[in-house]
């Protein structure tokens, strides 16, 4: 199992000694978020909240997660980082090719990608996207990043992306892999389609047992059961050593965690705290799991 740390809505000027001092605890990777901006009202719920809300505010700091990827990949050499996720919706997928492309090629092929559709509708239209046909849209946003990542002289022409030859270089130093976000049927088929792997928002831990099951079937429907699958989790209810082997147990891979806040400290706390949080889940849980 390998542990990743998440530096969602922590201080901008704190995310290069968590990084550094993560990578020297042993963590795998680094976990980023993405928001695009906070509407003061919003047409839609939150769908990862039991009521629906958001959980930030207007004050909450985000960062462009590739912007910080080429960051934190500057003061590292070890660890890697994917976005968990960000919002391709909303993206161009050209553009994004070139973004990816480049921070790929700056940290030396330590970049994920991982994707969702994104949920907020104001996101979309304000970014000058219609909400509507998402779906689909990103299916083939997917296919073209896929196709530009994986280099050479290529082109496409689909319902929503069409170019005619084109190239980026340098290509990425390794392939790049694709984590597909979402809890849905039809994001989870997305995944078993598109992804190297599922990334989770917050799930409790019967929850995410039954999601897993039911990725591995439709895994084995295309043909996929034997091929390497990483199962990114958030488990809100299982903690400490039995609760991370009880995670593996039912296929977790990756277990995306925050350790200071087991310790009470707060996202907006010193980045003292949340270092020495950081060296304490290195020795107490992550050298428990050679194999991560």
């Amino acid at each position: 199992m390998k542990f990743t740390l998440s530096i969602a809505m922590n201080p901008l000027d704190q995310l290069g000694e968590l990084a550094r001092v993560a990578e020297e605890a042993g963590f795998a990777s680094i976990a980023l978020p993405d928001s695009l901006f906070y509407s003061e009202t919003v047409s839609a719920d939150y769908p990862y909240t039991p009521d629906g809300s958001r959980f930030w505010t207007e004050e909450t700091p985000w960062v462009d997660p590739l912007v910080a990827t080429a960051a934190m990949g500057a003061v590292t050499s070890r660890i890697e980082f994917y976005t968990s996720v960000l919002k391709l919706g909303s993206r161009n997928p050209v553009l994004l090719a070139r973004q990816v492309n480049s921070v790929a090629a700056l940290t030396g092929g330590r970049f994920g990608l991982g994707l969702g559709v994104g949920w907020s509708p104001e996101e979309f239209e304000w970014c000058g996207v219609p909400y509507e046909r998402r779906g689909k849209r990103v299916d083939e946003a997917i296919d073209v990043l896929r196709l530009i990542l994986d280099g050479g002289m290529v082109s496409y022409h689909g319902e929503f992306f069409q170019f005619d030859k084109l190239r980026m270089s340098p290509a990425p130093p390794r392939r790049v892999p694709f984590y597909v976000g979402g809890h849905t049927d039809v994001a989870l088929r997305r995944a078993a389609r598109a992804g190297d792997g599922w990334a989770s928002a917050m799930m409790k831990f019967d929850d995410l047992r039954v999601v897993i099951t039911h990725l591995r079937e439709l895994l084995a429907e295309r043909g996929r059961q034997d091929e390497p699958f990483e199962y990114q989790a958030v488990c809100v209810d299982r903690f400490g050593l039995d609760g991370y082997r009880e995670q593996a147990a039912i296929g977790v891979t990756d277990v995306i965690t925050m350790p200071w806040v087991f310790d009470g400290v707060g996202f907006d706390a010193e980045v003292g705290p949340k270092l020495d949080a950081i060296r304490r889940f290195g020795q107490e849980v992550i050298a428990k799991f050679p194999e991560g």
